[in-house]
């Protein structure tokens, strides 16, 4: 079974990195630029799976988009690309990345409500960090995250497909702020 306390006395040194940024009014979240153009077509290609002219757009603007996007806004962009792509396209589209393992879709704490943003499959596991106030967004990489997945495999003998963590909580600047009088400790 694993305890906080075998947590704790992981060794803290794990490397660590940390990517803050803002979410702007639409729940936009900026990404690495690791993405290689026509990685998603090519991968779907090589799965025998047929290529429109539709289907290449939105494959294009998911690969290269700075920020987590939602279906509504991969519209409005497609849209600029080709009037006639529908709304119907992009979901289905979305689906089929999502089957394929090649995006992950997240919901980012509800701090736009429902809404649910599409990220490109990291090459390694993260965690979301929300901020509560003013929706900063910020990825977590860490070593120790790494180690406690092996963990969860070794002592549950559990296969992990997928990892998905995000915590909510409140950003330093939130914190520091004339404003932080009013948050919960």
């Amino acid at each position: 079974m694993i305890s906080i306390n075998s947590l704790a006395q992981v060794r803290v040194d794990a490397k660590i990195s940390c990517k803050s940024v803002a979410i702007t009014g639409e729940g936009i979240v900026p990404l690495p630029q690791t993405e290689t153009p026509g990685r998603l077509q090519t991968e779907l290609m090589s799965r025998g799976l047929r290529m429109t002219h539709q289907r290449r757009i939105i494959l294009s603007i998911v690969e290269t988009a700075k920020q987590h996007l939602d279906a509504s806004q991969i519209l409005r962009h497609a849209r600029k690309l080709d009037p006639g792509i529908d709304r119907v396209t992009v979901y289905r589209t979305l689906n089929l990345l999502k089957r394929h393992g090649l995006i992950d879709e997240l919901d980012l704490m509800h701090l736009e409500g429902e809404k649910h943003f599409y990220e490109r499959r990291p090459q390694r596991d993260h965690i979301h960090m929300a901020c509560l106030r003013c929706g900063k967004i910020a990825e977590f990489e860490s070593d120790l995250f790494d180690r406690l997945k092996g963990q969860i495999q070794r002592e549950c003998r559990f296969h992990i497909v997928v990892t998905r963590l995000e915590v909510g909580g409140y950003c330093a600047q939130c914190r520091t702020s004339s404003a932080a009088r009013e948050l919960p400790a």
